[in-house]
């Protein structure tokens, strides 16, 4: 899976872009919900006598490791712990914890743990998420119970008219910019062409290097079946020095955009060369839009987007946005307020690779 790739697109391809909203069809957080858990992990008390009173052990621990690698090492964990007080306490107004991270003008010990809590809690909410796998071994994943979100859908419309061996040529004219941290996509595709195809898990691992996947800020780490680097399976508890390897893996706002690291200039070149945009559970938070987006680029596309609980005004702004940035009419842009499983549902004549071929 070429979550990496430089290499411009030669061909228009059909871009998914998934946010928060995306997830939460399968049981993951929203912005909102994820601020909560963040705070709760944080909220590290210990008692007097010892043992802890609130918060998350593991990052407590890993606090502790982080502390002893300082020049001199410490084992005074408290200024660490009060960076992450300080999370806590701005989550209940910050927008989403990136932003936090990003206004907090580079301040190390925050983005630590802030990027320790997102680890942890996304890690958790896999394991707590309809996709989980709770064995394993020949247990596998059970695709009874979801039939309505919206990964169910995108894989009946890959499979369609597919054999295995035009598979690898279908998924080549797909691509994900992922704004999540969780795993969810390959997890779910990887398991679900095993299912149908009746394939290994080599050989669907090896299909899926040629669908193209970038998750501009990172994932709480890799599948074992994707990299050998800073692995960890869905939704399993990591150890506290695992923990802190796995915190490299989250990039700040700040290291997104940053044009020298690499997929920030394949994801703006997919953008230019897609031929339809297809926004899931987006947020359109306007630092993301100037990620994606940040000069006008011409061509023909259309749009579809879900805009599930929008009001109307910020409906008709993001419209009117897209379609300035994007060089087209506001007519080739649908914004629906309905879930993103019912948007593929809806369009799916119009999003069909069977049509595209």
């Amino acid at each position: 899976m070429s979550e990496t790739s430089s290499n411009k697109p030669t061909h228009p391809k059909t871009v998914f872009i998934v946010g928060a909203g995306a997830s939460k069809e399968v049981g993951l957080p929203i912005g909102s919900e994820l601020k909560k858990s963040i705070a709760r992990v944080l909220d590290i008390r210990f008692k007097f006598a010892g043992g802890m009173v609130s918060g998350d052990d593991r990052i407590a621990e890993a606090l502790r490791i982080e502390a002893g690698r300082s020049d001199p090492p410490s084992r005074d964990i408290n200024p660490l712990i009060h960076a992450g007080w300080r999370i806590r306490d701005a989550m209940p107004q910050a927008i989403s914890i990136d932003d936090f991270i990003d206004s907090q003008s580079g301040d190390k010990q925050v983005e630590l743990c802030g990027k320790l809590a997102i680890v942890r809690t996304i890690l958790e909410a896999e394991a707590e998420s309809k996709l989980f796998v709770k064995f394993l071994g020949n247990h596998r994943l059970e695709f009874d119970g979801l039939e309505d979100t919206w990964f169910y859908r995108f894989v009946q419309m890959l499979i369609t008219s597919c054999s295995v061996s035009n598979l690898a040529i279908r998924l080549k004219s797909v691509a994900f910019v992922i704004f999540n941290y969780d795993r969810c996509v390959e997890h779910y595709l990887y398991n679900a062409i095993q299912r149908y195809y009746s394939v290994s898990a080599e050989d669907a691992a090896n299909v899926l290097k040629c669908l193209e996947i970038y998750h501009p800020y990172g994932t709480i780490g890799s599948l074992s079946w994707l990299s050998t680097q800073n692995t960890i399976e869905f939704g399993a508890t990591p150890h506290a020095r695992q923990l802190l390897g796995l915190a490299s893996s989250i990039k700040t706002f700040s290291e997104v955009t940053d044009e020298s690291s690499g997929d920030v200039n394949s994801i703006r070149s997919i953008m230019e060369t897609s031929h339809k945009l297809i926004f899931l559970g987006f947020a359109f938070h306007r630092m993301n839009i100037q990620l994606l987006l940040p000069k006008a680029i011409s061509g023909e596309r259309r749009i579809f987007a879900t805009g599930l609980g929008m009001s109307r005004s910020n409906t008709d702004f993001i419209s009117a946005d897209l379609a300035s940035r994007l060089s087209i009419s506001e007519g080739d842009i649908q914004i629906r307020d309905i879930t993103c499983s019912r948007l593929i549902q809806e369009y799916w004549q119009n999003l069909s690779f069977v049509n595209a071929a």
